[in-house]
């Protein structure tokens, strides 16, 4: 065999210096609860592996669960050890919030009551607020004041503007709520409706509410192809289908995966928190949005303080709604339906709040 000494030698210099980069790096701290969970299990290895705060940023892990999940939090730690991750640190696992939201840089709030069979929304939304309030005022008291934090546990928009309330220190901005399982959903959908790789398709939006009331939008999406980059509406070339059968597979598709597998989304739901993130953390490329819930700033005419999933761009960890996208009627209804409802979800969480 014949070997490319130069070459190797400076792989070599090069293989060096990156793991000299990563072990001087000062570690930061992460928190994700429901820790001992099936997205928690799919997601704590992106955030040890480097895929998501990159390859040379060490990482302290706090994983928070409920006292009698304590003992399964054990295992996971036995399993996180015996990945023998260079990146991965320390581990806690602990049922104790200020243990767990102590100095952390990133928080992934997975943990949250489901939704069981009839549950009234005002229910689901009165224990997520006791839930949530505690994760907030731990936030408020222990995090850093620049903590990204990124609420996974449905109802996850208005669990946001839950915890965003009793973290009043920490800027509002700095809590989103988990659109971009949907995104991928969407994105894969119309990848696979063209023939063409997932990562051909760009631009497609969620707006409103991780709910079935979301909007699937394609209106600006492109799709790259051998001919150049070419808007996907007209490459479909089939409204019907876009308005109907499209809006309605990504607005039920969450449904589906429990109807098949009898239980939720896990694996997908880590993967698209791992992706929301990395981009809040690294940026989006030019030209490219991602779909996040934010505290509505009133942008398309939006009511303002609802976590509403808008199209943003991100720089130096930062995120601009992206403003001046045409939206046509059937859209602006679309808008309608799904903002009424996060306005009333934010009614009844008030209505708990004030209890």
């Amino acid at each position: 065999m014949l070997y490319d000494w130069p070459l190797n030698r400076e792989f070599l210099k090069f293989r060096k210096s990156f793991y000299l980069m990563a072990n001087h790096a000062e570690p930061i701290d992460v928190v994700v609860t429901g820790a001992a969970g099936q997205i928690a299990y799919s997601l704590l290895y992106q955030i040890a592996a480097g895929t998501i705060f990159g390859p040379q940023q060490p990482i302290n892990l706090r994983l928070l669960d409920i006292p009698p999940m304590l003992k399964v939090l054990d295992g996971v730690v036995m399993e996180l050890e015996d990945l023998a991750l260079p990146l991965l640190r320390e581990v806690l696992p602990t049922a104790e919030p200020a243990k767990a939201f102590n100095n952390v840089a990133a928080a992934f709030l997975v943990g949250a009551m489901p939704r069981k069979e009839g549950m009234e929304r005002k229910d689901l939304l009165a224990a997520n607020v006791e839930i949530f309030k505690v994760q907030g005022e731990a936030l408020d008291k222990y995090a850093r004041k620049d903590v990204k934090v990124l609420v996974v546990g449905n109802p996850a928009n208005t669990n946001a503007i839950i915890c965003s309330h009793y973290a009043p220190s920490i800027p509002k901005e700095n809590f989103t709520a988990m659109t971009r399982l949907d995104q991928n959903r969407a994105q894969a959908t119309l990848a696979a409706k063209l023939n063409v790789q997932v990562d051909k398709i760009k631009n497609v939006i969620i707006w409103g509410n991780h709910s079935s009331t979301q909007y699937p939008d394609a209106a600006h999406a492109t799709v790259t192809l051998s001919s150049g980059v070419k808007p996907v509406p007209s490459e479909i070339n089939d409204d019907e289908w876009l308005n109907n059968i499209f809006v309605s597979t990504i607005q039920k598709r969450g449904a589906a995966v429990i109807a098949a597998r009898k239980m939720s989304s896990a694996m997908s739901a880590a993967k698209a928190a791992g992706d929301h993130m990395r981009d809040w953390w690294f940026g989006t490329k030019p030209g490219e949005w991602v779909s996040m819930g934010v505290v509505s700033d009133g942008s398309y005419g939006i009511s303002k303080d609802v976590v509403f999933s808008f199209p943003v761009i991100i720089k130096d960890k930062h995120y601009e709604i992206v403003q001046n996208l045409p939206i046509s009627d059937f859209a602006k209804s679309k808008l309608d339906i799904t903002s009424k409802e996060l306005e009333e979800e934010r009614a009844e969480a008030n209505n708990v709040l004030k209890k």
